[in-house]
């Protein structure tokens, strides 16, 4: 890995409810200069360009959180993090400004279905 690089795991999240989603690994990423609309942006070409991602293709990804840092605690839900809402991000900011680290782990996702679920959060399966 490149000085000052970082590896990153975004999940892909396509129901909250029957708990489908998928990772994707990001290496060698710039903290420091790339912001997180540009991960956006990063992310939603490799859906539409990467094989397997077919069935992620009609979802509407607008919003990112951090689902987990690096020799952090994990939250008990397996598919999002329910808790710390000051854990989304601003598309403006950088990663690094963001606080992502190396080994992080961050959840995008559909933030009206996201509210559905926080408000109600039955699992389906």
């Amino acid at each position: 890995m490149s000085e000052g690089k970082i590896t990153i795991t975004v999940r892909l999240i396509k129901s909250f409810e029957y708990r489908n989603f998928k990772n994707l690994i990001l290496h060698d990423v710039d903290p420091t200069t790339m912001t997180c609309g540009q991960l956006k942006e990063t992310v939603l070409q490799k859906i539409h360009t990467t094989s397997g991602f077919k069935p992620y293709l009609n979802v509407k990804f607008d919003t990112l959180k951090l689902y987990f840092k690096h020799f952090g605690a994990k939250t008990s839900n397996l598919i999002v993090n329910l808790d710390h809402d000051d854990w989304f991000l601003d598309d403006s900011k950088t990663l690094a400004e963001s606080g992502v680290e190396n080994e992080t782990e961050i959840s995008f996702f559909n933030r009206a279905d996201y509210d559905k679920f926080k408000a109600d959060p039955e699992v389906k399966w």
